[in-house]
């Protein structure tokens, strides 16, 4: 593996130092505003506690389908090149760029009580999204599985080709090729899209207040959690807070070597 030049013009520095401060200064103003005396016992408060059961809850939910959804996507769009591939590609891409807000108006237009999709099911069948649980794991579905999708396809468009070639040789079926060969050599990119997925499902705001409400023990995630305290009690705020940037911060320090990895063989 080649090394990055380390030619770096001094000039930048002061830049590079005053980007690093900027960063820096949000989490610095949070961890000075932390009420560190009582901060076990905000962590053991129902309020607390029943948005973080919550927020894993549904992030786990919504993990799972990203990857039942998500990974036949990614698989048909890394097996070959077309403009429907393109397009289909672009909708992928969409929930990534859209203001959280206007994916949830689009969620609720979609799949509400009214809407396209979600009037025939809750007349036929009962089913509700909004200001329900089920509402709280199709928004942060919507958000996530982007991430998980071009995270796979990047994965199997880099396979060195000739591996599930030699095994469709051997007699392999296209199933056992996929299952066998296929996915053991994506493994690091899989789990890199679905920790990122989840990472994105656990931090989803705008589309869940929108479309899934913020109701308490319902739909009050911890984000949701940290909007409302805000109003009664900035100490809880400060406290989800942290706990919220501790989950991040774990998540990026996990996937750090397969980031540098990645940036340096390019």
């Amino acid at each position: 593996m080649t090394r990055v030049g380390r030619s770096f013009p001094r000039g930048l520095a002061p830049l590079a130092v005053l980007a690093g401060l900027f960063l820096l200064a949000p989490l610095a103003g949070l961890l000075a505003r932390v009420p560190w005396a009582d901060l076990l016992e905000r962590l053991a408060s129902d309020a607390v506690l029943d948005a973080l059961v919550l927020s894993l809850q549904s992030s786990l939910a919504a993990a799972l389908l990203v990857v039942v959804l998500g990974l036949p996507l990614a698989a048909w769009l890394a097996s070959g090149r077309s403009s429907l591939r393109a397009v289909v590609r672009v909708l992928v891409t969409l929930p990534m760029v859209l203001p959280p807000v206007v994916g949830g108006v689009a969620l609720l237009l979609a799949f509400g009580r009214s809407g396209l999709v979600g009037e025939p099911l809750a007349r036929l069948f009962g089913v509700q999204f909004t200001f329900a649980f089920a509402g709280v794991v199709v928004a942060a579905t919507y958000v996530a599985l982007p991430f998980f999708v071009l995270t796979a396809e990047s994965g199997l468009r880099g396979l060195d080709a000739r591996l599930p070639t030699v095994a469709a040789t051997l007699g392999a079926s296209p199933w056992r090729v996929f299952t066998r060969v296929t996915l053991p050599a994506v493994a690091p990119a899989l789990g890199a899209g679905l920790v990122l997925a989840w990472a994105r499902a656990l931090g989803e705001f705008g589309a869940t207040i929108t479309f899934a409400g913020n109701l308490e023990g319902a739909t009050r995630t911890m984000p949701l959690a940290v909007h409302t305290a805000l109003e009664s009690d900035p100490e809880a705020a400060i406290v989800l807070s942290l706990l919220m940037v501790a989950v991040s911060a774990g998540l990026l320090f996990a996937l750090r070597r397969r980031w540098f990895v990645g940036a340096t063989t390019r």
